[in-house]
């Protein structure tokens, strides 16, 4: 059985304004993107639930994972992109924060409770809905020094 550490010590680090941008996809399908688009949700409007949602993950992201280090959230900008053509939504959640960690996983948990919160709230519509590509698209501050994913042509 592995030694298990816990949390890392930060004491060491500097503070540094920390900034991370995370992004998720949701493929609808042809009925649930009706509804999205129609503003019919039963359960009310969906894109404004999924940012709540995204926000709320973003602040109770130390309760979810476990050796996340609690932070003090600056900024959460959640943006929905929804697509005709694919019936699908992406999503992009960007989270900034001074201190002495990043917040990439804090942004990362924003992005995979927004799209989860959209599958919800369609689902009676259909249960096909594929939640995908969820992923690290940049980050900034820290020790470690910017990071910006490679090849796509969105990632600002």
């Amino acid at each position: 059985m592995q030694n298990i550490k816990g949390m890392v010590d930060i004491s060491g680090k500097n503070v540094t304004v920390r900034t991370a941008v995370a992004s998720g996809y949701v493929v609808l399908g042809a009925e649930p993107f009706e509804v999205l688009e129609a503003g019919q949700c039963p359960k009310g409007n969906v894109l404004e639930t999924a940012k709540i949602a995204a926000i709320n993950a973003v602040k109770a992201t130390p309760s979810i994972i476990p050796m996340c280090h609690p932070i003090g959230i600056e900024a959460v900008e959640v943006d929905f992109v929804p697509d005709e053509g694919s019936k699908s939504v992406s999503v992009k959640v960007k989270v900034k924060s001074s201190g002495k960690t990043g917040v990439e996983m804090e942004a990362l948990t924003g992005a995979t409770a927004a799209c989860l919160t959209i599958y919800d709230m369609l689902k009676y519509k259909g249960k096909d809905m594929v939640i995908s590509e969820i992923k690290l698209l940049e980050k900034t501050g820290g020790k470690s020094g910017d990071y910006k994913r490679q090849g796509l042509p969105n990632a600002e």
